[in-house]
């Protein structure tokens, strides 16, 4: 037993005393073994099935050996299926594993190198060694990866490319059996009409709205493969190619032909609209109106009537017979104004519209903010029946006295110095107090220029005035930098020196008699302050949220004014929803009136 017990004791000793001396020397050997492709790796990686040939780890190694020289990948290609796009690129993984980084740089904040020296290595502790070998190899596993995604990527990218064929496909289909059809002669009931009739009702019908590929069923498939055999049958009855490329010229020109009516049908609908007043609009003026004329004569005043002809105010201009845009412009500029106090509004409306107009400020007042509102029947001295008969349009825009009050503001306002015309269609964002700290050089008119070619807003003096006429060309530069209206600062005081007014009256006469100018005023206003217009910061005003103009949206947010210029109104349900926000903001959209009238957001 004891003889036992020591011989056990001998074989133990034997065994450590092996396992100690050649531990050592598998682990010096590992990098040696690693290269020669052999499976002794083993013994420091716990689980790598993914590897089941040597010859993809002698890629892996390879790849290892790259890296010393900084070699670049192929970046993959992206390609998009409508908003989806591929998520893999090797510039980004490039970027997070070298780009920037020391060649002996950790990995994730590990104290293991990726890029050490062999002699260090070998120097390093056992532990070290087979966390390195560790992270060696997983490194380069996911180095492989991406390629290995990639090839799957050029796989799946075939299918991408020929997107949606299989639907323009069946659209082609449609449109050649459609072109045979017509060749038959008319009543005919043979077997081909009713086969080739069929085809197309049951390939219209399996398609449906697909508008992708993804979209189609079996159904729709075997479909097309059936009117492909009816297609050819047709060819052989119908040989002739010119035949056929006669048949699609004309349905090619039918087809432009009722685009271009549809175009403008839906073009004179939307001005339709655009010149319609809506019903909730009338159903809040006439509420209005009721509670006006309910108040007693005393009430019926507005505060601060001694503001109103005050020369060291603010004083701004607004003509309409909107109440609910009036209030979206006077509540804007309240909201952005540094010294609401010293700003008087003044609003001039149709008599029909007066009552609205002031009972909406009375019970809404804005603030400290003075307004004064006028009816434009009580200027005895401005001849309304002057001002329709000289312009010719059916537009009430441009025929309506409102619309042509802005070439009479001296008159309406003799004791002021300065004054700012905003429309009704704007919104404030900025203080607009500093537009009176502006030089105007001697100029009558300050406003943002619309002459760069490639704006949204862009303008020609000749889109809008006749420069075939002599009077015209002689008198104007067809080069000349035009301007826009809806925000602009007046001096009054030259404005009378300079007798606009009267120069206003004169291209109004000539107009009458002969074709000058189109209807409007801003044409015969780039006649009126030719040369008499001096250009301001293009901040100030930004124009063109009232139609599709490509303005950008960093011009909005850094604009003072917004202008809503074009028949696309935010009241309107035709408004362009993106641009509604900034005037929707200033409307009070829970009054009692405007719930009862029906207007919400």
């Amino acid at each position: 037993m004891r003889l036992f017990r020591k011989c056990t004791r001998i074989f133990i000793i034997l065994c450590l005393f092996a396992v100690s001396v050649t531990t050592p020397i598998l682990l010096l050997s590992s990098h040696r073994l690693r290269h020669l492709g052999s499976d002794g790796s083993k013994e420091f990686v716990g689980d790598l099935s993914i590897i089941k040939q040597r010859l993809e780890v002698r890629a892996l190694n390879a790849v290892q050996q790259e890296e010393g020289r900084s070699v670049k990948e192929p970046i993959l290609d992206v390609y998009r299926d409508g908003d989806q796009s591929s998520a893999v690129s090797l510039d980004s993984i490039d970027k997070n594993d070298s780009v920037g980084k020391p060649e002996n740089a950790s990995l994730s904040g590990n104290d293991v190198t990726t890029h050490a020296p062999k002699k260090e290595s070998q120097q390093s502790l056992p532990e070290q060694k087979v966390a390195t070998t560790r992270e060696k190899l997983v490194l380069l596993q996911e180095k492989s990866r991406p390629e290995e995604v990639q090839r799957g990527q050029n796989v799946q990218s075939h299918p991408r490319r020929a997107l949606d064929e299989k639907v323009k496909e069946v659209k082609d289909q449609l449109i050649r059996a459609k072109a045979f059809l017509n060749f038959v002669p008319p009543g005919s009931s043979s077997n081909f009409v009713k086969e080739i009739k069929l085809r197309i009702k049951d390939l219209e019908r399996a398609v449906g709205e697909a508008t992708k590929d993804s979209d189609l069923s079996r159904r729709a498939i075997q479909k097309m493969k059936a009117m492909d055999s009816t297609l050819l049958k047709a060819s052989k009855l119908f040989p002739e190619c010119s035949a056929m490329v006669k048949k699609l010229r004309a349905m090619t020109y039918n087809a432009e032909e009722q685009l271009r009516s549809q175009k403008n049908q839906a073009s004179f609908l939307v001005n339709l609209a655009g010149r319609t007043t809506p019903k909730g609009l009338h159903c809040l003026s006439m509420r209005l109106t009721t509670e006006y004329f309910s108040l007693p004569p005393e009430e019926q005043e507005l505060p601060d009537q001694h503001k109103f002809q005050d020369p060291d105010l603010y004083h701004f201009a607004v003509f309409s017979d909107n109440v609910l845009a009036c209030s979206a412009v006077v509540n804007s500029t309240v909201s952005t104004a540094r010294v609401p106090e010293k700003i008087v509004f003044h609003i001039v409306t149709d008599s029909l519209n007066l009552p609205a107009m002031t009972m909406w400020f009375l019970s809404n007042p804005p603030g400290k903010v003075t307004i004064q509102i006028q009816s434009i029947d009580k200027f005895d001295w401005l001849s309304n029946k002057y001002i329709l008969q000289k312009q010719e349009s059916l537009d009430p825009r441009y025929t309506s006295p409102l619309n042509h009050l802005r070439f009479y503001l001296p008159d309406i306002f003799p004791s002021l110095n300065k004054i700012v015309l905003l429309d009704h269609d704007v919104v404030v964002k900025r203080d607009l107090t500093g537009l009176w700290r502006i030089n105007m050089k001697g100029k009558v008119n300050g406003a943002v220029e619309t002459c760069l070619e490639g704006e949204p807003t862009f303008r020609r003096m000749d889109m809008f005035i006749n420069f075939t006429d002599p009077l015209v060309a002689k008198r104007f530069d067809v080069k000349s930098c035009t301007w826009a209206f809806g925000m602009n600062i007046f001096d009054l005081q030259e404005w009378r020196k300079r007798n606009l007014t009267a120069l206003y009256h004169k291209y109004l006469e000539l107009g009458s008699d002969r074709p000058l100018m189109k209807a409007g005023t801003l044409p015969i206003g780039w006649m009126t302050f030719y040369k008499h217009t001096r250009a301001i910061d293009r901040r100030w005003h930004v124009l063109g949220l009232g139609y599709e103009s490509g303005v950008r949206l960093n011009e909005i947010e850094q604009a003072a004014v917004i202008h809503y210029d074009g028949v696309m109104k935010p009241w309107l349900e035709i408004g362009l929803q993106k641009f509604k926000p900034y005037w929707k903001k200033h409307v009070w959209y829970e009054h009692p009136y405007l719930q009862q009238c029906n207007i919400h957001e």
